[in-house]
């Protein structure tokens, strides 16, 4: 997601002490913003439960060990007329 794409707005309420800690971990970790800093410990927050933004919603078939391995398994169907090998890893 592109940094200046960003429609939608959270807006939350903190008490004292939480402004005071955010504060302090966002310059200890040189944060430009409060908000930059809520944006990278919402991020790892939520990679802690397992969750990656990066890759949240993406179908399993967007992952594979190389870019182009899609479109070689598709490549392989038509030509040897089935699923490709386990065997030789190609």
């Amino acid at each position: 997601m592109s940094e200046l794409s960003r429609p939608d707005r959270l807006q939350i309420m903190l008490n004292p002490e939480e402004v005071r800690v955010l504060d302090d971990w966002r310059f200890a970790n040189r944060m430009p913003s409060r908000a930059a800093a809520v944006r990278e410990l919402l991020k790892r927050g939520l990679a802690a439960d397992g969750i990656d933004l990066e890759t949240a919603g993406r179908q399993s078939t967007s992952f594979g060990v190389l870019d182009e391995l899609p479109a070689r398994r598709a490549a392989n169907r038509q030509i040897h007329g089935g699923p490709p090998s386990d065997g030789d890893g190609g």
